[in-house]
């Protein structure tokens, strides 16, 4: 993975800390899961050792096993907010499961069934006799919102779900998976059929959540990124998000549910990766020229982008 060595220099510092350059310099839970995640790809376990040793000093810190997702440089005490973030959490214990398996540690193994079997007794809940994916431990249930449950579909790492199983076999992870897949296909608004970043489930239908704007943007772009890593192939799950792509010259963009209006297009390369990467998965179109080896600007989009490269050379090498 040749641009992992300027991803790490540029938003991994010295103590392990995954930088948020774009976001005041925070840390967060799906950051340090992240990097784990991306140190194990890379076979770099002097890397991986400093960030979760990072994450297990200063996020891990809960009662229940899980992380608290915010880490702020500047305040003290630097955990601004306790709460979990469920894709952090899966990430963190994936990696960490994955870490085990490479390099034969088994305490991380441990960790990561700690972390696993939290993330099924305080996340994965039942609704309609379906198992469903909180955000966080709170905040997100049909008890703490007149609009819950509010789920995030790109909070569905689902590439992670059948080595969770392995971890925590007492959690229907595969139902999990097959229901994250089913609300993919239901939550399709406005005219581009998109996903919103945030949906309730309080009616028979999903619907964009109360209190968020209604609309495609960060969060949701990834979920067709993890359907690539899983190698789940549907074609009816990656081709709404092409169609709308391809308006735009294969450039997506922040999209307004009220007036089908595109607000922002997403022109970092990271977010172009992903549009990219499905449209090869679709029709074999090779990835552009310009997109092959981007400098790594912003931490995010950086890291989608490093992500989309490998989900690529695993499954579709041939659009490299």
């Amino acid at each position: 993975m040749q641009q992992w060595g300027p991803w790490r220099d540029r938003f991994v510092a010295i103590n392990g800390r995954v930088v948020d350059n774009v976001n005041n310099s925070i840390s967060h839970s799906e950051g340090q899961g992240y990097g784990m995640l991306l140190a194990v790809l890379a076979e770099d376990r002097e890397t991986f050792v400093r960030i979760w040793t990072f994450t297990q000093n200063e996020l891990l810190i809960r009662d229940d096993g899980l992380a608290a997702w915010r880490w702020e440089p500047d305040r003290k005490p630097h955990v601004t907010d306790i709460n979990d973030a469920a894709d952090g959490d899966i990430l963190i214990a994936y990696s960490l499961a994955l870490a085990s398996e490479l390099w034969r540690v088994p305490v991380w193994h441990d960790a990561a069934r700690t972390i696993a079997v939290s993330i099924g007794q305080n996340l994965v809940r039942r609704d309609d006799g379906y198992p469903v994916l909180m955000p966080g431990s709170q905040g997100f249930g049909a008890k703490d919102r007149i609009d819950g449950p509010v789920v995030n579909l790109s909070y569905w790492v689902f590439e992670a779900m059948p080595v969770l199983a392995q971890l925590d076999p007492k959690t229907d992870w595969e139902g999990l998976s097959r229901q994250g897949q089913d609300l993919i296909r239901r939550a399709r608004f406005s005219p581009d059929q998109l996903p919103a970043d945030w949906i309730s489930l309080k009616t028979a239908e999903p619907a964009p959540a109360a209190g968020f704007e209604p609309r495609f943007s960060y969060d949701a772009i990834r979920i067709p990124l993890y359907l690539l890593r899983a190698n789940i192939t549907d074609r009816t799950l990656l081709e709404p998000f092409a169609q709308s792509w391809a308006k735009a010259g294969g450039i997506p963009a922040i999209v307004r549910f009220a007036d089908a209006n595109a607000l922002e297009p997403l022109i970092e390369p990271g977010y172009r990766m992903i549009a990219a990467s499905v449209k090869c998965a679709l029709d074999h179109s090779p990835i552009p020229p310009e997109l092959r080896d981007p400098e790594p600007r912003q931490y995010y989009p950086a890291t989608l982008y490093l992500l989309a490269a490998s989900a690529l050379a695993q499954h579709y090498p041939g659009c490299l």
